[in-house]
């Protein structure tokens, strides 16, 4: 494959530019997926957990987690591009180039899985009256610790199972996008394409991911004193306690965080690989 060691580091490059931009984002999404879990029933939304946490904790508390969130995406981001070009139809089937976005974005995130679980409990910690870890390293060493080497592993279904549906609607998207406003004349491969299909492909993406992303962080947030069984116990519990409607909680920050993330990442990519000659993605 063309400059396939280039591609992993501009990748890299590319989502921890991506990363830190939208972090505090994030962070207010996963609280706001885990409120109902508390004793609290208190009515809450993004804005007011982010709020509170800058007014508690300081400004920097808006980036606890990152460290974490950056590992894992010097794995994750470059290896689901990767594998997705590799596996990607000649053909335009747009069925086809979905299921190879999924697959790409399974083998991706079971070698990310154990800095995905650090940075949910990171951005966890600030819900509890003591906190459990004090950094990225801290974290591994003491799940490692109380709950053993495949503690690292733990939500990786449910993480899998999100990882299948966001690359599915994420990359096949941007890519299926991106070719029809190409072929469409609308404009010519550069930023304003780009940008586009970036934001199809965040819309898309969400809408398909949120059930799994939610079921996924209450998964993982979990310590040896386990709350859910498994995947469907935490579904069908949530459903039962919160309604339908939970599924999607977190849905307008995941949309606000995914839309600015694809596009400082594919803006970024595209003109990285430009830059090196190679050829567009």
């Amino acid at each position: 494959m063309e400059g396939g060691p280039q591609k992993l580091l501009m990748a890299a490059a590319s989502a921890a530019a991506a990363e830190t931009a939208t972090f505090p984002i994030d962070l207010a999404k996963t609280r706001l997926q885990l409120h109902n879990e508390s004793l609290t029933r208190r009515p809450t939304n993004a804005f007011r957990i982010a709020s509170d946490l800058v007014r508690s904790e300081g400004l920097f508390s808006l980036y606890r987690g990152l460290s974490s969130a950056l590992l894992r995406h010097l794995f994750y981001t470059p290896l689901r591009i990767v594998s997705y070009e590799l596996l990607r139809p000649s053909s335009d089937s747009l069925a086809s180039r979905a299921f190879a976005g999924g697959v790409s974005g399974v083998l991706a995130q079971v070698v990310a899985s154990p800095a995905d679980l650090v940075k949910v409990r990171m951005q966890a910690d600030g819900r509890r009256s003591s906190r459990r870890y004090s950094s990225a390293p801290d974290a591994l060493m003491k799940i490692v610790r109380s709950e053993g080497l495949g503690g690292l592993w733990r939500g990786v279904f449910p993480n899998a199972q999100r990882a299948f549906l966001v690359n599915m609607g994420e990359l096949t998207c941007y890519d299926y996008s991106k070719r029809r406003i190409l072929n469409g004349g609308l404009f010519e491969d550069n930023l304003y394409a780009h940008t586009l299909a970036s934001v199809a492909s965040g819309l898309c993406s969400t809408m398909m991911s949120c059930p799994a992303d939610v079921v996924k962080t209450r998964m993982m947030n979990q310590g040896v004193e386990r709350i859910y069984r498994g995947s469907l116990d935490c579904l069908v519990r949530t459903v039962r306690a919160e309604g339908f409607g939970a599924l999607w909680k977190g849905f307008f920050p995941t949309w606000a965080r995914l839309g600015p993330w694809q596009f400082v990442f594919w803006v970024s990519y595209e003109q990285l690989r430009r830059a090196t000659g190679m050829s567009s993605f």
